[in-house]
């Protein structure tokens, strides 16, 4: 849908939306927004709505403080789970400088800033659709999460056994209602856990549905007196929530990725794409993966890739190559969760691929046997390398890759890394109940 200025004044007057949101993400991918009333409308589609950025983490420092709100007209839609009368409704927005240049520190800007290189270089777009897990959990009589699930489905499961279920079909009618084409909508293989996959778009709405995403499901779960959780693994000895996230360029409306001629209908920028991926892989997990916790999804044995290899059949590899062929052929990277800033998360992928097809790299040969069932030595055999095991491993191979840092810009790095650093170091140095119960008694 595509909206002027003026069907947007006309909508907030005809539907009675009260309040518009708008709303923007900050580097650590956590939703923000200013509020405004209905009356204040033509200012904000007029570029014209401030905020003071000092307050904002990572964003900017205090002598540089205010800053405008850009609204996408596109992006304006109704919040379906608020009342009938006193509407509220939102606008996604860029973040820019009181001097009219885009702020740095803006994550969208990253995107974009990445998307004009594609661009560029003759691509038209870059198609992304995400496959973003969680989990539903109970609350506490004070509304506190739990993590009991009073759920025993399996995979793909319906009927009596889960209890989610009510809640996701919310969630997806909520979503079509915003406008959303929803998949498919699943159970996933852990108990309490859910799937719900929307069709794909280009990498920029791809970003922006994300985040709208993540916000209907949390709002949706609390209305239901249930937690909705995108923590990468938030029990142990089950599978953690990942969000594999599909990609392919288009040049001329023509998929680039496939050849009818090539290996496996594959085509040598797809390979080149692969490539580039493999060999930025490491650098881009701190974005990719960017909590402390993100590292205890990683390990081998529950469906979460930890090595280094792809394959068109292999659920093990970190990158798969999909069945479909033709329009619909596709690069799936498996390492992602759901926790991290999905635009920057695009940005990196985005970028690292590109940088594969414009060196040429080739990838190493594809891995079908079983990763996981390997040992060391075969894995060395195969030259399998793995990702990063902690958050600190992955915030050093940041450092060390520059094309990453390039992509992310000074501002973003230098903040992002800060507050990683942060994290890490305040993880390293708490006691945690496992210690507790592991040493408090022996010694």
């Amino acid at each position: 849908m595509s909206f002027t200025k003026e069907d947007i004044i006309r909508k907030v007057k005809e539907e009675d939306i009260e309040f518009i949101r708008l709303q923007f993400t900050d580097i650590f991918g956590q939703l923000k927004n200013v509020a405004i009333t209905a009356s204040q409308i033509e200012k904000a589609v007029n570029n014209q709505i401030m905020f003071d950025g000092s307050s904002i983490e990572g964003f900017v420092r205090i002598d540089e403080s205010d800053q405008y709100l850009y609204p996408d007209l596109d992006s304006f839609a109704v919040f379906p789970w608020r009342p009938s009368h006193g509407k509220v409704a939102r606008l996604i927005c860029d973040v820019y400088n009181p001097d009219g240049t885009p702020f740095v520190g803006d994550p969208r800007n990253v995107l974009k800033r990445v998307l004009k290189k594609a661009a560029d270089m003759g691509y038209d777009a870059f198609n992304v659709g995400p496959e973003a897990e969680f989990f539903l959990f109970q609350t506490d009589d004070e509304g506190k999460p739990t993590v009991k699930t009073n759920d025993e489905a399996g995979y793909f499961d319906l009927g009596p056994l889960d209890h989610g279920e009510g809640t996701r079909r919310e969630i997806c009618m909520a979503l079509e209602q915003m406008g959303f084409e929803i998949e498919a909508s699943h159970h996933e293989v852990a108990q309490g856990q859910h799937e719900i996959d929307f069709k794909y778009a280009d990498a920029l709405h791809t970003a922006d549905n994300i985040m709208t995403f993540k916000l209907a499901v949390k709002t949706l779960a609390q209305k239901n007196g249930l937690h909705a959780t995108f923590m990468p693994k938030p029990i142990f000895g089950i599978n953690g929530s990942g969000m594999h996230t599909n990609m392919s360029l288009f040049k001329n409306g023509k998929n680039v990725f496939y050849d009818p001629d090539g290996e496996k209908g594959l085509s040598k920028e797809a390979y080149s794409f692969i490539a580039g991926l493999l060999a930025h892989v490491k650098g881009m997990a701190a974005v990719t993966n960017p909590l402390v916790n993100s590292y205890k999804r990683l390990v081998p044995g529950y469906e979460a890739p930890c090595y280094l290899a792809w394959s068109a059949s292999n659920r093990s590899a970190l990158i798969r190559i999909p069945a479909a062929r033709g329009q619909a052929t596709r690069v799936e990277l498996r390492s992602p969760d759901p926790a991290c800033n999905p635009y920057l998360e695009l940005a990196v992928c985005l970028a690292a691929g590109l940088d594969g097809i414009e060196k040429g790299m080739t990838p190493p040969a594809e891995v079908t046997e079983n990763i996981f069932a390997m040992d060391d030595a075969a894995r060395k055999a195969h030259g399998i390398d793995a990702l990063p095991g902690s958050l600190d491993e992955a915030i050093a191979a940041l450092e060390g890759d520059q094309l990453i840092l390039d992509t992310l810009g000074d501002h973003v790095a230098a903040n992002y890394i800060e507050g990683k650093k942060k994290e890490w170091d305040e993880f390293r140095t708490r006691v945690s109940s496992w210690e507790r119960e592991k040493y408090i008694i022996n010694y």
